[in-house]
């Protein structure tokens, strides 16, 4: 381990001090907001979360507003943000937070991390920033910043990764300014440790850090190769009904968008045509009780919508009926839902001048 180490996190403290950016969870030690900002920022960047951040703390300014709010509500502020277990397991936390635990947070990673939806990292940050305790986060920037500069070729994404790089950043990190070293570590790797063509010659660590010297930048950190990525093909079928009105369903079961609403979908093994849509037993089901007049397919070629582990290739299927459906909603009303983003966009686009 190179002599530096010891002395790293201070140095990026010095660093952070100078060129951080101003953040509006930064200038708060509430451990509300550092836990919603913590929530929201997982899998999310900065750019695209400080929006929401504002908007959740406007619309709920204290844990127990959230936690007074329905899942309902919550979902539709976090449209867009993806992800949706997040929203929901932030709603149960509030409640927990404010009906269980006189509206205070654990003032400790112990009792932080059994939280829902709070694992090491959100723990170990919320510990740190909000009370001041000495437990190192690590994320993917961390990973990528230690792994460079001291040299390790570990896997990020094994057991035995994940084990060696929180002892390591455990080992490193300042005690005396927990929060202020963790944020700085994770500001580095985020603005400056970046993933492709890092600027190593303005680098603070370029004399001492191992990528660098050994010209290992592009190869670490090592990550294992993950499994393939899933094709799913949907098919939305978009009502339209003679009063006006559409259908919207809420999916149920677990796995993607949990709790949130859609079209009617029929999900096929491949890419189909019209034809072909009709002749199945899940299109039969669906028009039963309907009087369909006309089907068009809206999107010849299928939209790409790419999750972390699946592609969905869609088609929106709109659908004339000559009668109205007892279960339907007037389609000025779709808006009031929470979609995902792939329905989200294709309201947006093919209602604006409907």
């Amino acid at each position: 381990m190179p002599k530096t180490t010891p002395i790293l996190y201070n140095k990026l403290i010095s660093w952070y001090l100078k060129n951080k950016r101003d953040l509006p969870w930064r200038n708060s030690s509430n451990p509300y907001h550092i836990w919603l900002s913590e929530i929201i920022l997982q899998q999310t960047r900065v750019t695209q979360g400080l929006p929401y951040y504002l908007k959740f703390l406007e619309a709920y300014p204290t844990v127990q507003d959230l936690a007074n709010a329905s899942e309902d509500e919550i979902l539709k502020t976090w449209q867009g943000l993806g992800y949706y277990s997040r929203a929901r397991n932030l709603h149960a936390t509030a409640k927990k937070v404010a009906n269980e635990l006189n509206g205070k947070f654990p003032n400790n990673y112990t009792n932080l991390i059994k939280l829902k939806g709070v694992g090491d990292y959100t723990a170990s940050a919320i510990a740190s920033i909000a009370f001041n305790q000495p437990n190192a986060v690590v994320d993917g920037n961390v990973y990528r910043v230690l792994s460079r500069i001291i040299g390790i070729s570990t896997p990020i994404n094994s057991t035995a990764g994940r084990k060696e790089f929180k002892l390591l950043a455990q080992q490193l990190i300042n005690k005396d300014k927990p929060g202020t070293a963790n944020q700085a570590i994770m500001e580095f790797g985020a603005r400056f440790c970046v993933p492709q063509n890092p600027d190593c010659i303005k680098c603070i660590f370029n004399e001492s850090c191992y990528a660098f010297q050994h010209k290992k930048v592009a190869q670490l950190p090592v990550k294992l190769k993950q499994k393939p990525i899933k094709k799913r093909f949907f098919n939305y079928m978009v009502i339209l009904s003679e009063n006006n009105k559409t259908l919207l369903q809420q999916r149920l079961s677990k796995g993607i968008w949990q709790k949130l609403f859609e079209f009617p979908l029929i999900e096929t093994q491949k890419d189909v045509t019209t034809s072909e849509l009709e002749k199945l037993p899940q299109f039969k089901n669906f028009a039963k009780g309907k009087t369909i007049e006309n089907i068009t397919l809206y999107n010849d070629k299928p939209i790409i919508h790419k999750l972390s582990h699946q592609h969905l290739y869609t088609k929106f299927w709109i659908v004339y009926l000559n009668n109205s459906l007892i279960e339907s909603i007037p389609i000025s009303d779709v808006n009031n839902y929470a979609v995902p983003t792939l329905v989200a966009n294709f309201v947006s686009e093919f209602f604006e001048n409907y």
